[in-house]
């Protein structure tokens, strides 16, 4: 693969390190007050785009076949919504005798409380050929609802910023440009569905905008500093996170008893895992506007990023393979009830398997 395509594939991980080089190099171009005036155009218009973009991106439609899939979304949401944050906080209760920089551990919280993005976790399912039921509006909506009451519930707010401040303009810059986006959609359905447009590109790109002005606040600041011993520890932290809970994920879904197909079990082991950053990064900004350790509570999740897509790759093969083998098996055992009882994949020996490769 040449450097060009190389670019073009992972331009967004690319942008994301030169937009935090040029605000460490320019600080004074996106701080508050600045030529920039992030304080407006990042706080009300950007966020507002990224929403207004999704709404308009959203296929509402999806959710009728979707609803016939309960046990399979009552999985992913609860995993995602109630163990993953606990899961992580009683984590960091541990690792609070540590000498990890505070302001990254409760990056890890925030980072729980995300949701799943739809983007990649459906493109790695749909690669390995899982259950493509979860690309639906649920997880986005699911995201704008809960996530701010997790943020807050787990880590509270800045204390310059009221509550009453936080939800309306949560309501002003992501319900509403959500719900203008959904109305839009309804009336160029066909023309969205003939010509496809970059709606993830758009996101990714304002969403640069948002996290250059975020690490200006932090590089203007010269009492904030970033321990690289800390920051080393976190992205450990980060990859045990991820291939923990695939494991677990994995063999919960591949139990006796369980009801989950194989396609079910790479849909499940994706998306209750993956986080979404372009969710999340607008969240954080809303939610801790002022806040002068904004930027290193947004680094864990900007590794997360990278992470689970890098993760998820390696393992596409591994997971296509497994998934093939188990619809053989499952296919011969329903032609031949019965005459192939001893033939299926040990359970034990595909979770060591797993673990293999992830590690």
């Amino acid at each position: 693969m040449g450097i060009l395509a190389v670019i073009r594939k992972e331009w967004f991980i690319i942008g994301i390190v030169l937009v935090i080089l040029s605000a460490k190099v320019q600080p004074s171009f996106g701080v508050r007050g600045g030529p920039l005036k992030p304080e407006v155009t990042v706080a009300y218009v950007a966020v507002a785009l990224i929403f207004f973009n999704s709404g308009l991106s959203l296929k509402s439609e999806e959710l009728t076949s979707a609803l016939f899939h309960v046990r399979l979304h009552l999985f992913v949401q609860s995993f995602t919504l109630v163990f993953f944050p606990l899961a992580v906080w009683l984590l960091l209760r541990v690792l609070a005798f540590t000498a990890i920089d505070q302001w990254l551990l409760r990056g890890l919280q925030t980072v729980s409380c995300m949701p799943p993005p739809v983007s990649s976790a459906v493109i790695l399912t749909k690669a390995v050929g899982g259950n493509e039921v979860m690309n639906s509006c649920f997880f986005t909506l699911r995201g704008i609802i809960v996530t701010p009451g997790l943020l807050l519930l787990f880590l509270g707010s800045s204390s310059s910023v009221p509550f009453s401040s936080i939800f309306s303009q949560l309501f002003m810059t992501v319900v509403v440009p959500l719900v203008l986006g959904q109305a839009c959609r309804s009336f160029l359905r066909e023309f969205l569905d003939r010509r496809k447009p970059p709606f993830g590109t758009v996101s990714s790109a304002v969403l640069l905008m948002i996290i250059y002005t975020t690490f200006c606040d932090t590089f203007s600041n010269p009492s904030i500093q970033l321990d690289p011993t800390s920051l080393l520890l976190v992205v450990l932290i980060i990859f045990a996170i991820q291939i923990s809970f695939m494991l677990l994920t994995f063999t919960f879904s591949t139990r006796s008893g369980s009801g989950f197909t194989p396609a079910d079990t790479v849909a499940i082991v994706f998306c209750s895992t993956h986080k979404s950053l372009t969710l999340g990064i607008p969240m954080l900004k809303i939610v801790f506007a002022g806040y002068q350790h904004l930027s290193l509570i947004s680094v864990p999740l900007l590794i997360y990023h990278p992470a689970q897509i890098l993760l998820g790759s390696i393992l596409v093969p591994t997971i296509k393979t497994w998934m093939n083998s188990r619809q053989k098996v499952r296919a011969h055992t329903r032609t031949h009830a019965g005459t192939l009882k001893h033939t299926h994949t040990n359970p034990l020996t595909c979770v060591l398997s797993f673990s293999l490769v992830c590690c």
